[in-house]
């Protein structure tokens, strides 16, 4: 087996970057964490988020970034970054923001995530005028140590809509 190898999203990455992130949503917040959504809330979330269509349209939005940790062909993991969308006070469109760090369950373990946020941390820094902004559902407590180890501390909450659901996000910011 060869070792995974991160590069720049491109458009062809779509339909396995919503395979990706489909499963990832399920395995981490339906399995995992055991969020109960809806069956309708959650159907519509995943396709609005994770179809094929909407992954090519937020490949080519303005100002955003995507990388994908690939191996032998498939995808493993991934992050998106782009301009700011979380609901602060502080917060403008011309900072940065991390959107998604999704690693595949069958990747956890590989540091595919820390070598993921890494890199997108670094071009948050060099595209942002203000500080650097994360969303992150409230129970998920181990992404919470990982950015808090990077510097973010928490500045505010929101809902975060899962169809009609809405989660209890932090807020978390850095610099």
């Amino acid at each position: 087996m060869t070792e995974a190898v991160i590069r720049p999203a491109v458009d062809a990455d779509a339909d396995a970057l919503g395979a990706l992130g489909r499963q990832t949503f399920i395995d981490t917040f339906v399995d995992g964490f055991g969020i109960p959504y809806p069956a309708d809330d959650l159907a519509a979330f995943l396709d609005a988020s994770f179809s094929a269509d909407a992954i090519r349209a937020k490949l080519k939005e303005p100002g955003a970034a995507w990388w994908v940790a690939e191996r032998d062909g498939g995808l493993l993991a991934f992050a998106n970054t782009g301009p700011n969308t979380l609901p602060h006070p502080d917060a403008r469109p011309s900072h940065a923001e991390l959107r998604r760090l999704y690693v595949a369950k069958s990747a956890q373990g590989l540091g595919l995530g820390t070598k993921l946020l890494a890199i997108a941390l670094e071009w948050m820094e060099a595209h942002t005028d203000g500080p650097l902004w994360i969303g992150v559902w409230s129970g998920n407590l181990k992404a919470q140590r990982l950015y808090a180890a990077y510097g973010f501390a928490k500045a505010g909450e929101y809902r975060y809509p899962v169809g009609a659901w809405l989660d209890d996000e932090f807020i978390l910011r850095r610099g």
